[in-house]
């Protein structure tokens, strides 16, 4: 390789914010690294993330230990990719859900996504000797589910693709406060190596059309009032739409990868720049698009190996 994924180099400590965004309910935030949040019912908890190995996965427990002392029940997965779930274990709870489209991408990539996001980006992945193995469900379901942390109602939700073809989003009514994953971020690239570029717009107006007063993000800052929810939805269906739109052009009329791979950055570059983890997330962005405008609907599995063949070529 001419030179490292962008994250490669990237060691730096993250500062750690955790936000209330309704009653019983928090945000942990890391200037861009996976958020994680916090749903507190009447005798137990709810964690939405499980970060991407144990030890990653105690700095949340120790925020959720500054403002409760009930036992976590649940574990709540918005897709299957490693940095995401991997850390599940360290919370002990008896029901980790997930989607029954992530399962299945679970056994179908799970340990090829782990090699991969380990290559692309080892300071997410601290303690991973204490990683047990891949992180599967007790509980599934296809379209949404409902579970009750005493009275306190949490809706779970697939309201359509876009990260994955699996996303689910958590819905805590008696608040209106939203968790959404990686369907939505907050001046951070949206990761879109595995995602439907032609089906997110129609997954954000499902979240749209909830009208939520706050919305835990899957990086970023916590969104607070429906104006910056609002904004955020905007500028993530902006993101995903000026990724697509110049590798589409490309893809149309025959040209390589690494053609779409300057569209994309003409493009990009002066609007999303400055964002969190955007030189990392590129390259994979930039592959799905062209290959879902050449009319590949699944992504293609990531590897190792595939990583680097496709750098090589960006890079040539």
């Amino acid at each position: 390789m001419a030179k490292a994924f962008a994250s490669q180099g990237d060691m730096t400590e993250k500062t750690i914010s955790f936000t209330e965004v309704g009653e019983g309910l928090y945000a942990f935030t890391a200037e861009g690294d996976p958020n994680s949040g916090v749903i507190i019912g009447d005798d137990s908890v709810m964690i939405v993330e499980a970060q991407a190995t144990p030890r990653l996965a105690q700095k949340v427990i120790d925020c959720v230990r500054t403002v409760t002392d009930k036992p976590i029940s649940h574990v709540a997965l918005t897709h299957y990719h490693a940095v995401r779930v991997l850390g599940a274990s360290a919370f002990g709870a008896q029901q980790v859900i997930m989607g029954a489209a992530a399962r299945a991408m679970v056994v179908e990539r799970g340990q090829e996504d782990w090699d991969s996001e380990f290559q692309r980006f080892p300071r997410l992945f601290e303690g991973h000797e204490s990683i047990p193995g891949l992180t599967y469900p007790t509980t599934t379901f296809t379209e949404d589910m409902t579970v009750y942390l005493g009275n306190r109602q949490v809706n779970l939700m697939h309201l359509g693709r876009a990260h994955t073809a699996g996303d689910i989003v958590i819905h805590v009514p008696d608040q209106n406060v939203m968790f959404t994953g990686d369907i939505v971020e907050y001046h951070s690239a949206c990761y879109c190596g595995d995602g439907h570029f032609a089906d997110w717009g129609n997954t954000l107006d499902n979240i749209a059309s909830f009208d939520v007063d706050a919305i835990a993000p899957g990086r970023g800052d916590a969104l607070v009032g429906k104006e910056m929810v609002h904004a955020a939805i905007e500028n993530t269906r902006d993101f995903v739409e000026s990724t697509y739109r110049p590798a589409a052009r490309v893809a149309a009329r025959n040209g390589t990868l690494k053609e779409a791979w300057d569209a994309v950055r003409a493009e990009c570059d002066p609007k999303f720049g400055d964002y969190a983890i955007y030189e990392h997330c590129l390259p994979f962005n930039v592959a799905r698009a062209y290959d879902e405008a050449r009319g590949i609907d699944t992504p293609r599995i990531w590897t190792a190996q595939r990583d680097l063949e496709m750098w090589d070529a960006l890079q040539g």
